[in-house]
């Protein structure tokens, strides 16, 4: 593997984990309010903690390369199920906006599943 393409993958993997350390580490911030967001889309609140888990964790292994082809596949699942429950108002444009943003991501995430980290990883 190339240094090129070896560098390539980690700035892939720095942008890719980026939303979802990002997303965890607010949703800590916010709890009480993402508990009703998620109680208003009908997502029972005890599954907070395992969102934030699932965020935090798969974003800091898919950063650092740890099981980063597991982690992205979970991550590309979440994603995907994110968008169907919480993103499907297509009469209002940002929620179509990020309804397909969601999708983007999910096929970023499965191509880091299909091509692993790349050379620059704790461990695939």
């Amino acid at each position: 593997m190339s240094s090129q393409h070896a560098l390539i993958s980690l700035v892939a993997r720095v942008l890719l984990s980026a939303i979802f350390i990002t997303a965890g580490y607010q949703k800590i911030g916010g709890y009480d309010g993402t508990l009703q967001y998620m109680a208003s889309q009908g997502v029972p609140g005890f599954m907070l903690p395992a969102v934030i888990a699932l965020e935090l964790g798969g974003g800091l292994a898919i950063l650092f390369g740890l099981f980063s082809r597991w982690a992205a596949l979970g991550l590309a699942i979440f994603s995907v199920v994110a968008a169907l429950i919480f993103h499907t108002n297509f009469a209002d444009q940002m929620q179509a906006v990020a309804f397909m943003k969601n999708l983007a991501i999910a096929g970023g995430l499965l191509l880091l599943f299909a091509n692993g980290p790349g050379a620059w990883a704790v461990r695939d």
